[in-house]
């Protein structure tokens, strides 16, 4: 589904390298966790695939799309195809969890029929059945977080993007958030988790990827350090 082909992005005039000739092949229907520390390139990464970023050198396909030949004004209907879910929540403070679901889906250009069905079924899905009315406010923080995981389902994305989604979550909310993403996975979205969080990505036996300073150093697919 993904391809990366040698791809480097510096910052500042190249001044900060942010990835070094990173390959990397994802497939569809997968569940890819990327781990590293702070500043390792993972965010990089993944906004190269949202194209909040360019990158200096290389390729990156999605679905066989060269994402260099997408023009600026017409990324919108790459984007359709993405979910994104971030460590800042940033939900609309006066708009209940249902309201958050259906905002988004508004914006896709979904009609009022399919969002009135849809959103009790998305909420159903996260766990949040009976939190449809709740504010914000009213939320716990890992009830917030499912609810903007709801928000990145609300177009049926092929792909969903996790950029430390747990980051502000203690262990145990944290794991459920980890087995949410992995029910979302099972319905055969792909799903691309990045962490620093190593020890609980390798509670669900999935594939990992380790970034360190901007390089893959290992990859659990092929089961052996790269450099």
């Amino acid at each position: 589904m993904i391809v990366f082909q040698k791809i480097t992005k510096t910052f500042k005039s190249g001044q900060v390298v942010a990835l070094k000739n990173v390959s990397l092949e994802i497939s569809q229907g997968e569940f890819l966790s990327l781990v590293g520390k702070s500043g390792a390139g993972k965010s990089t990464l993944l906004a190269l695939i949202t194209l909040e970023e360019r990158p200096d050198s290389g390729r990156i396909l999605i679905e066989g799309q060269d994402l260099s030949a997408i023009k600026p004004a017409d990324s919108f209907y790459l984007r359709r195809k993405i979910g994104v879910v971030y460590q800042d929540i940033k939900l609309l403070p006066r708009r209940t969890a249902a309201e958050n679901v259906a905002f988004a889906m508004e914006v896709s250009g979904l009609p009022d029929a399919a969002i009135i069905a849809d959103v009790p079924k998305i909420l159903d899905l996260v766990g949040l059945k009976t939190r449809g009315g709740a504010f914000p406010n009213e939320l716990s923080g890992g009830e917030k977080q499912r609810v903007a995981i709801a928000r990145a389902l609300a177009h049926k994305p092929a792909l969903l993007i996790a950029d430390e989604p747990t980051g502000n979550l203690d262990d145990q909310n944290a794991l459920e958030i980890l087995q949410l993403l992995l029910k979302i996975n099972e319905f055969g979205t792909t799903v691309i988790l990045a962490t620093h969080a190593a020890a609980l990505v390798n509670k669900i036996k999935r594939r990992v990827v380790t970034l360190e300073q901007g390089e893959i150093t290992y990859d659990q697919k092929r089961g052996r350090y790269l450099i």
